[in-house]
């Protein structure tokens, strides 16, 4: 199973890498902003960087899709997983295009309101998970696993 992680760096990021468990056995690559924390945080791992700032740039959001398109088109991912942000949205259309399947994590300090990016992923999210049982009334069909952290 190839997986294509792919967020913001920063906290979204470290959301992300607490998976690493999960990922042990499994080839994967990642999708971030090519900056010292995420260098810091994958070191050895493949990484492919991302256009920012994203929060409400047109600009940015399309300069990722074409880049989704060319990475996953290259790199064929069976599976897709962000917590976000804005950079998870053209992976997650794209990959769905191609065939993969697509998770997404609302990050934990949303209790009970939506993100942008998970308003906007929620559509065409295989599994959606939230990690407080008042999120659910705002994803119905989330599943709640309770604190990464």
């Amino acid at each position: 199973m190839k997986v294509c992680m792919v967020g913001s760096s920063g906290g979204h990021l470290t959301h992300l890498t607490m998976l690493k468990p999960f990922l042990k056995d499994k080839e994967r690559f990642w999708v971030t902003f090519d900056k010292e924390d995420a260098r810091s945080q994958l070191e050895n791992e493949r990484m492919y960087s991302c256009y920012y700032p994203t929060n409400r740039s047109l600009k940015a959001l399309v300069k990722n899709t074409v880049l989704a398109w060319k990475v996953i088109r290259k790199e064929r991912p069976d599976l897709i997983i962000s917590s976000g942000a804005a950079v998870a949205v053209p992976f997650f259309y794209i990959g769905r295009l191609f065939g993969a399947k697509t998770i997404y994590i609302e990050v934990f300090d949303r209790i009970d309101k939506p993100t942008i990016t998970g308003r906007l992923v929620y559509p065409v999210t295989n599994r959606f998970i939230v990690e407080w049982e008042d999120m659910k009334k705002v994803y119905p069909k989330a599943i709640n696993l309770g604190s990464i952290f």
